[in-house]
């Protein structure tokens, strides 16, 4: 098969259409979202800059021929060496937005390459997303010549695995006009693992599935236009029952969904197809951390020799904790770095017991069961802010859902049951509210304790079985 034929024809077809009447409305659109998008990107991941950095640079990548070169971004992690991922853009370049995904997947581990693939056409494109960038992008994706995209891919791929930084496995991720070329890349270019993003054009090329033996993961948006549902489903009926293929389909979203600071970026669908995404590449071409100690030395910082600036240290450079009943801790280091120094480590009672009941451990973070258990003897502030001590013993159940980049630990969702705290230190009478106080801890470690006392309608069905009708409500 012509690789280049195939997305020729996507490009003349119903994809074509869609993105002139994607452009045209933007046009109209365009200056009453500037605001919008601005405070999107404000509240999104951080900004990056086109300059280099100490742990990013430009490196020169030579193509198949032998006689040309083209550009590339480079992203290192913080240890300076890992595993390879060749980052396949969108139709706007090398780009903010490119470089932001970049030194994500670095702060994760990986070495990351973003070749320039359309150096051909002209090089350093770097569009943003005006009415005026975006006829610009369409015009370069109808000129764009897959198989000499592809040839490029596979020379970065080279190139990447050759660079001392790399250890030696190399996985493809791209989004667009990427998502493709990352589907390619696991059929042509000798790729280890690949991930795609609303890859546009990829049911033209399913001749090519059993070629494919690497994993590989496909995120699909619900609503995209430029993957429509005839599309998407010949793709998934494709990859049907292959080892090693992972399809996923996001309701309710549309194409560019990952995109931060874009019109539609979906923040819940993204974090989820990080997560799969990074379970894939874990499993395929590491890195491998032992994300368990990585915890516990935390926890150790945090409850045992109560040090701030070791506390901060297992963590990366921009972390958050949020406590959810109480919505306490902090974004970003300078905002966390006071809350642990002031509103957490000192204002936790110095009874504090942690006994741990499970964990589970997963690719990229860890789930921990556990009983918390104290003496309300100082004002905690991230647990009971501005309640006076009252000296009642307090156990409850809590979950912590723990977060890393790479070595380093990126955020904690901290659950637990606040009705129970507030019950147990005497603030709330459980008489006729369905809570309770320590017997929720207690049940936790002891299974028979009775079930169901909460329930009125408990004994109703004493001597019911499950063909019985169900009980009438009310």
């Amino acid at each position: 098969m012509n690789v280049g034929t195939e997305v020729q024809g996507a490009v003349c077809g119903p994809a074509r259409h869609a993105a002139i009447r994607f452009v045209q409305g933007k046009r109209l659109q365009e200056m009453d979202r500037q605001q919008g998008r601005a405070l999107h990107r404000m509240a999104a991941e951080p900004h990056h800059s086109r300059d280099e950095t100490p742990m990013s640079s430009y490196i020169d990548i030579p193509a198949g021929d032998g006689t040309q070169s083209f550009r590339g971004y480079l992203a290192l992690p913080a240890s300076g060496r890992g595993p390879g991922i060749v980052l396949c853009q969108e139709i706007f370049g090398i780009n903010d937005y490119v470089r932001e995904v970049a030194d994500l997947y670095a702060e994760e581990g990986y070495v990351v390459l973003a070749p320039d693939l359309f150096w051909r056409m002209e090089p350093n494109v770097e569009l943003g997303y005006s009415p005026e960038d975006w006829q610009r992008a369409f015009g370069f994706f109808q000129k764009f010549d897959v198989d000499a995209g592809v040839a490029d891919v596979t020379a970065s791929v080279k190139a990447l695995r050759a660079h001392p930084a790399c250890t030696g496995k190399v996985g493809a991720l791209g989004f667009c006009l990427g998502g493709k070329l990352a589907y390619l890349a696991a059929a042509h270019s000798g790729v280890d693992a690949a991930v795609g993003y609303y890859g546009v054009g990829i049911e033209g090329a399913l001749d090519l599935v059993p070629k494919i033996g690497c994993p590989i993961a496909l995120h699909f948006a619900e609503l995209d236009q430029f993957c429509p549902p005839q599309a998407r489903t010949q793709v998934l009926e494709a990859f049907a029952g292959k080892p090693g293929a992972q399809m996923y389909v996001y309701p309710g979203v549309d194409h560019a969904f990952a995109r931060t600071g874009g019109d539609h970026f979906d923040k819940p669908s993204a974090l989820m197809a990080h997560q799969r995404s990074m379970a894939l590449f874990k499993e395929a071409i590491g890195p491998v951390y032992d994300l368990s100690a990585l915890w516990d030395k935390h926890c150790e910082y945090e409850f045992a020799t109560r040090d701030v600036v070791a506390t901060m240290a297992t963590m990366v450079s921009e972390p958050y904790v949020n406590h959810i009943p109480t919505m306490t801790g902090g974004v970003g280091a300078r905002e966390l770095s006071r809350f642990y120094k002031h509103h957490f480590i000192p204002t936790t009672p110095p009874d504090t017991r942690l006994t741990p009941i499970s964990r589970t451990v997963g690719a990229t973070q860890i789930v921990d069961e556990m009983l918390f258990c104290f003496t309300h003897t100082v004002e905690v502030d991230w647990m009971l802010p501005g309640i006076a001590p009252t000296g009642k013993s307090v156990e409850i159940p809590l979950v912590a859902i723990v977060k890393f980049r790479g070595d380093k630990l990126y955020h904690e969702h901290i659950y637990w049951d606040q009705a129970s705290v507030l019950v147990q230190i005497g603030l709330l009478d459980p008489a006729g509210l369905p809570v309770a106080g320590a017997e929720t801890a207690r049940k936790l470690v002891d299974e028979t304790l009775p079930s169901n006392g909460l329930m009125p309608r408990w004994a109703k069905s004493d001597a019911l079985t499950i063909a019985d009708p169900a009980l009438p409500l009310g």
